[in-house]
């Protein structure tokens, strides 16, 4: 369990900075660029893995886990990352980070209508809550610049729930390392056709100064968080192991202050306040649910 813990808080580390480093490197490539680059690198990474696990299990990859992987794979990579990319050009990272970490809010109705799981009362208090919190952030009383970063940072949260809902179907079947290679090789690919179609650059703007910013979106954040988050999945639950998303809304914006000098106003303070609440009521529901 000691193990588990420490897989969780290093996990936890390396998502809250995905949007942080992100930002970095939003003024010199396009989000279609970063996005592609990042799972290209993460593929990779997760490639040796994915052979021992396929030989481990003996699976056969066949054309109908093609058509599920380019489903998953479309959803993830093309939609919802390019999305949070997008968002960190138009608003705060911190702002980004807080947004996406709601995904497990809208999971709860995608559940319930693709996945016929039930709603219990901790599940509608979770998504009160949290949605009273995303208020907040928005602060429409006062809405002010990054308005759309916020919307679009919605969006790729609500797209990334839909993509967890789905990938629940068939999740046990393959493993996490094969999954996830998969769904980001197949989304990678699709990234691709969409970069040749409509002639968007795919390694123009990056020069030696940010190579270091790539690699570790690719390395660090795509192939290693994703490893030590299976690995905390492996050494504890899938239910502990998702504290990861209650950590992250609250370190992110640390992180941002840290390395973007970002200033955090007390509305979204508050904000996070809610979020956190809301997650941890929906948490606490998992648990219940698992016992």
């Amino acid at each position: 369990m000691k193990k588990g813990i420490i897989y969780i808080v290093l996990a936890a580390f390396i998502f809250s900075t995905m949007e942080v480093v992100g930002k970095m490197i939003a003024g010199d490539l396009n989000a279609f660029q970063v996005t592609f680059l990042r799972f290209l690198i993460g593929c990779v990474v997760l490639l040796p893995l994915t052979v021992n696990e396929l030989k481990k299990r003996s699976i056969k990859i066949n054309k109908d886990d093609i058509i599920y992987f380019i489903l998953t794979g479309l959803l993830c990579i093309p939609i919802s990352m390019v999305l949070l990319q997008v968002s960190v050009g138009y608003t705060k990272a911190s702002t980004a980070a807080i947004m996406f970490s709601t995904n497990p809010v809208f999971t709860i109705p995608f559940a319930y209508f693709i996945l016929k799981e039930s709603i219990r009362k901790e599940n509608i208090y979770s998504i009160a809550i949290s949605l009273i919190g995303i208020l907040f952030i928005f602060n429409p009383l006062s809405i002010g610049g990054g308005i759309k970063g916020m919307l679009i940072a919605l969006a790729s949260s609500i797209t990334f729930s839909l993509y967890t809902v789905i990938s629940k179907k068939r999740i046990e079947k393959y493993g996490g390392i094969i999954f996830n290679f998969f769904t980001f090789l197949v989304g990678d690919l699709v990234l691709l056709v969409i970069l040749i179609m409509f002639n968007i650059p795919i390694i123009k703007g990056v020069t030696v100064s940010n190579m270091p910013i790539i690699l570790y979106l690719g390395i660090i954040l795509t192939g290693l968080g994703y490893v030590v988050y299976i690995a905390a999945i492996k050494e504890t639950s899938p239910v502990v192991a998702s504290t990861v998303f209650f950590i992250k809304p609250a370190l992110a914006p640390i992180v941002s202050v840290i390395l973007l000098k970002e200033s955090i106003t007390f509305n979204v303070i508050i904000g996070i306040a809610f979020i956190l609440i809301g997650s941890y009521i929906g948490f606490r529901g998992k648990q219940s649910q698992n016992i």
